[in-house]
């Protein structure tokens, strides 16, 4: 491309697209974004004849189909902007040439390029056959391609060099001029297989395009006419489209889960839950930033406000002020079934809709219009609305229960208010390893990180990867036990010698204790080994190659930001949000009737009680609350003479799924609470000791807390 070239760009593409703006730009090349309504709106019919002698280079790039929504952009876009006939090619003098991204369109849909000539279209076989990974193709036009040039050459690009003299004569065939190094051959071989696999058992790419569209329509006719037992809808939708077509639909659904009173339901907490049921889906923004503008009204001014919050791509910070800040994708491939999308929907009804379901009838008519449809959809509705009830209804138990009121508290009356019990701190929790048992103790000194020796240690497997009980649920059965008289930190687990570790050491460092660093919650914290004796004590127990490391007494970490409520800058431990978590014990016993509540409704009754409900939660302090779910509205905390700021809500993890005591997965407690707070799955605050000059402070069990409100 020349100077007085343009790079333009639909604004519904993928960060890879938009990226190739940073190679132009540094070529003094025009970036013109483009939006989808430009481009037939602002074209000109007359056939472009002035001009012809310009041979000025443009590039065009559009995606044959929106890895965001699943549009499918007409396919005559090819020719149209080649022959300067729509716009931004028919403003604009030159040559101009077409990427057609096909990486998400080839994955379900069949692609003629004789019939519409891309000079350039990158697809990727992994969305195609799921398998292998990461790999792809470029094609380009044979008449296209005399016009590329390469700044760089590597191996097996070189007819021919000189290492002393700038000379340098590139390999004839394209393929091998711009191939750097060795390619991927053993994956490469696996393709053909993989053709003929997908021809064996699909018949061709036509049939998968109908049968995904079937399994996509099906399942967006459902969901849109899903509604709670209120009337509110349950799912906000993005599309262009109510699904009718194959040609202009692919088999993509772009969703966010709302409440029953309209809220958004943040999409972290939807993939949470969703892994329990062993469904995956994507969230966030899919590396489209255009289209995740569009749909969910984010300006340019809240992205970069977003950002300062705290908010990257990628995190967790699904809601900012309510709003969200990206979405739940559902793909289907030709591996996919009608019972996947009625898994997917139950999954919807159990966790999110608020009972009794109901139905938007205009649109379920629509559905049974639709005969390959109609007999799974009848099944479906009656599996939702008639079938044994999974959950109560919160709803209506929040209004009859006399012991519950509608912030789902305990109804205390004015008399019972004056004879209530003041707050206490009833337990001490530390864990001196992330992610191993809980230590419980009943008085602890405070230091400058939270508890003395919280999350001072953890266990990394071969690779450096902290390990956590995601990975590795059996690290729950290690108890570390702090003494600090003796300045000793002692690991026991069944079956297994206890063994001694030094809380700090004061040597030089040495092999054994080799200075190094790890990646926590994506920062880089500096650490120490703890030694071959720990390192072989937890690769017998865990049956994988581990080493136990400590955070450096010189390292500082910084809390992040994007918490709910303005903190001071505060230093971390090995923690992931802040330093402390506070779990409300009325909180817990709410919940745990409500898991009863389920559990007697359901063929899978397995009694988890109030105690082994809190050791889910692996709070560091727990206390005795008046109401349930009051410290959602705390923004200050005083224990004894120590004084906190709330740092914000903790959005629990899928760590409370693991039971403590074995280190068996369930779905309990996160199904309940996803229940019962309608899809916020939070549960406990996260504290910020304020008093960091303080250094004699100690936390002891029955100590008396006071609590502010925001």
């Amino acid at each position: 491309m020349e100077p007085a070239s343009q790079f333009c760009y639909l604004t519904d593409n993928h960060t890879s697209v938009v990226g190739i703006r940073g190679v132009t730009s540094a070529l003094g090349v025009v970036s013109l974004p483009v939006s989808p309504e430009e481009i037939e709106a602002r074209a000109k019919d007359v056939v472009q004849s002035e001009g012809s002698s310009c041979q000025t280079p443009h590039l065009f790039c559009y995606p044959a189909q929106s890895n965001f929504s699943g549009r499918k952009y007409p396919l005559g876009y090819v020719r149209g902007i080649q022959a300067r006939q729509l716009y931004p090619a028919c403003d604009s003098k030159g040559r101009w040439f077409v990427l057609l991204d096909a990486a998400s369109f080839a994955s379900c849909s069949p692609l003629d390029l004789q019939e519409h000539p891309a000079d350039f279209v990158p697809f990727s076989f992994y969305k195609m056959f799921g398998f292998p990974t990461g790999l792809g193709a470029l094609l380009v036009r044979n008449d296209t391609a005399a016009l590329l040039r390469k700044t760089y050459f590597g191996g097996g690009t070189a007819a021919a060099y000189l290492a002393g003299d700038n000379y340098y004569v590139p390999a004839p065939n394209m393929a091998s001029r711009f191939e750097d190094g060795t390619i991927s051959f053993l994956d490469i071989i696996a393709l053909n297989h993989s053709f003929d696999s997908l021809h064996t058992l699909t018949g061709g790419m036509d049939k998968i395009q109908l049968h995904t569209f079937g399994l996509t329509r099906y399942t967006y006719m459902l969901l849109s006419s899903l509604c709670h037992g209120n009337g509110q809808p349950v799912a906000q939708i993005y599309s262009h489209s109510e699904f009718e077509n194959p040609n202009t639909q692919g088999a993509i659904l772009n969703f966010n889960l709302m409440d029953c009173h309209g809220q958004m339901i943040g999409y972290s907490q939807v993939d949470k839950l969703a892994s329990l049921f062993n469904i995956h889906v994507r969230t966030g923004c899919f590396c489209n930033t255009g289209a995740c503008q569009l749909f969910l009204g984010i300006t340019n001014q809240v992205v970069k406000s977003n950002l300062q919050a705290g908010h990257v791509c990628g995190d967790n910070i699904d809601l900012v002020d309510g709003r969200p800040t990206g979405s739940v994708r559902v793909s289907f491939g030709y591996m996919s079934t009608f019972q996947d999308c009625q898994n997917f929907l139950n999954f919807v009804a159990d966790c999110f809709v608020e009972k009794p379901v109901k139905v938007d009838q205009d649109k379920l008519d629509r559905l049974k219009s639709n005969t390959s449809s109609k007999g799974s959809s009848q099944c479906l509705l009656s599996m939702l609305t008639n079938g044994k009830p999974d959950h109560i209804d919160e709803r209506v138990h929040a209004s009859t229960d006399p012991v519950v009121n509608q912030r789902g508290g305990k109804a205390i009356t004015k008399d019972a208010k004056s004879h209530e019990k003041a707050q206490t701190l009833t337990n001490i929790y530390i864990y001196p390893i992330k992610s191993c048992a809980a230590f419980e103790v009943t008085d602890w000194p405070v230091g400058p990180l939270g508890l003395l020796h919280d999350r001072g240690w953890m266990v990394v497997n071969g690779n450096r990867v902290c390990l956590n009980q995601k990975r590795e649920p059996r690290l729950c059965l290690i108890h570390p036990q702090i003494y600090l008289p003796s300045n000793t930190l002692h690991l026991q687990a069944s079956g297994m010698n206890t063994i001694c570790v030094p809380l700090e050491n004061h040597n030089e460092p040495h092999q054994s204790h080799r200075v190094c660093q790890n990646m926590v919650c994506g920062d880089r914290v500096e650490t120490v080994d703890c030694g071959d004796e720990a390192a072989s004590w937890l690769s017998e127990f865990l049956g994988q190659p581990c080493r136990l490391i400590r955070q450096s007494p010189d390292f500082s970490r910084d809390m992040k930001k994007g918490h709910e409520k303005e903190v001071s800058s505060t230093a971390l431990s090995l923690v992931n949000e802040a330093q402390y978590l506070i779990v409300n014990r009325a909180s817990v016993d709410l919940l745990q009737r409500h898991i009863t509540s389920r559990q007697e409704s359901s063929d899978d009754h397995q009694p988890l009680d109030t105690q082994k409900l809190i050791s889910r939660f692996r709070a560091n302090l727990v206390i005795s609350g008046k109401e349930p779910f009051e410290e959602d509205d705390w923004s200050h905390l005083t224990i004894g003479n120590t004084h906190f700021q709330v740092a914000g809500r903790c959005g629990r993890c899928q760590m409370i799924g693991v039971d403590q005591s074995t280190g068996a997965k369930t779905k309990e407690p996160l199904l309940s609470l996803s229940a019962y707070r309608k899809g916020k799955v939070t549960f406990g605050v996260y504290l910020v000791h304020q008093s960091l000059g303080d250094s004699n402070s100690t936390l002891s069990v029955g100590s008396s807390v006071k609590s502010e409100m925001s």
